[in-house]
């Protein structure tokens, strides 16, 4: 059986909220759009379990429609509101057409509470602050990306008034990459409980909270990648059999998305994420293809079996990382040869010297590992 699927603009939150809360009774699936636009290989239909179609890119730039059902939505919602401080009211800070956004609007309509919307383009930290005053619920929440949050503690820092506001707070949830040290340690003064959320489309939004995973969601590595499980899954991409089924896979009649991010889980269950297993970065705002400077490497004298990871930085983002056996020059030299090859934003950022190089059964580099010494 299928039903409407219908182009909702996420300019209009107001808007996104009234046709969500009717697809997640049953009503036409939606996918909301930053403009009013119907793509042509959109179909005007889909399965009647698919409530909402959210449009994402990869870390290769390549469009994906997560498929997502009403059931999985609301199970996000519920492992939210048990592992934060029940349901609550929440600000809207992103946009309804990415999954974080959506989820505010999802978490509003299952606790039956008002959120306080802002306007969808450039982030107004006044803004936001007006906004959290005016919340009333006993549960007060809201969902940002690191750079929203330091905008708002600059402007609290400076205003006692603000710094309350923020303060009251039962949990403020920052996703979407991740959040440096220096901007949790700047919340955690000011007062305010931030909790470090990881997700993505495909599993409903966050659903591993400060590394404990939520509700019903199991974690494990396979191979070095982190994947995931329960009731938040996506149904499948949109149109895209292959891609599903490199995705999602069963094993012993449990399904797990694999997420493509190197990663590990403790033996007390606690998820520990390392970096995407794709080799391209953001550096400085430019992308850097590790496999590219690795190449470059391999070619010097001495660096054969050399491996390029990435590893964080909070003046750049992420930078690339040279590990190697014995190298024969120093990194000021390592650093001029890849950049006379492949440019300035490809230098490496430290060069990590090690005895041998730790391979996976398969013989290739454990790049997990690698990356946890990065």
């Amino acid at each position: 059986m299928t039903h409407e699927l219908r182009a909702i603009d996420a300019r209009s939150p107001q808007a996104v909220m009234v046709a969500l809360r009717a697809a997640l009774s049953g009503g036409p699936a939606i996918n909301p759009r930053i403009d009013d636009s119907w793509p042509v290989d959109l179909p005007a239909e889909v399965e009647k379990r698919v409530a909402v179609v959210i449009e994402t890119s990869g870390s290769t730039g390549q469009a994906k429609r997560v498929a997502l059902s009403a059931g999985a939505l609301l199970s996000g919602a519920a492992a939210a509101d048990a592992a934060l401080s029940g349901p609550g009211q929440w600000v809207l800070a992103l946009p309804g057409h990415y999954v974080a956004g959506l989820n505010v609007l999802v978490r509003s309509i299952a606790a039956e509470t008002e959120p306080a919307l802002l306007p969808v383009g450039h982030f107004d930290p006044q803004a936001f602050l007006d906004a959290a005053a005016r919340l009333t619920h006993a549960a007060r929440y809201t969902s940002l990306v690191p750079a929203q949050l330091g905008r708002v503690l600059d402007l609290a820092e400076a205003d006692r008034a603000g710094q309350r506001i923020l303060g009251r707070f039962d949990a403020v949830l920052v996703g979407g990459q991740a959040t440096p040290a220096a901007l949790l340690s700047r919340a955690e003064k000011a007062g305010v409980r931030v909790v470090r959320t990881y997700g993505s489309s495909e599993t409903s939004g966050g659903c591993v909270y400060d590394g404990v995973p939520v509700g019903q969601t199991l974690a494990a590595v396979v191979d070095g990648q982190l994947e995931l499980s329960g009731p938040t899954l996506a149904e499948y991409y949109l149109r895209d059999p292959a891609r599903t089924e490199a995705a999602f896979v069963e094993r012993e009649g449990r399904r797990w998305y694999r997420t493509g991010d190197a990663g590990s889980v403790g033996p007390d269950g606690r998820v520990t994420v390392i970096g995407r297993l794709d080799d391209v970065i953001i550096s400085g705002g430019e992308k850097v293809s590790l496999g590219v400077v690795e190449r470059a490497v391999r070619e010097l004298p001495g660096f054969a079996d050399a491996v390029v990871v990435r590893a964080p930085s909070e003046r750049w983002g992420e930078v690339p990382v040279v590990v190697a056996v014995a190298p024969p020059i120093d990194l000021g030299a390592l650093r001029a040869a890849v950049t006379s090859v492949v440019g300035r934003s490809a230098a490496p950022d430290r060069l990590v010297v090690v005895d041998s190089i730790p391979l996976l059964p398969s013989g290739k580099p454990d790049r997990a590992q690698l990356a946890r010494l990065a």
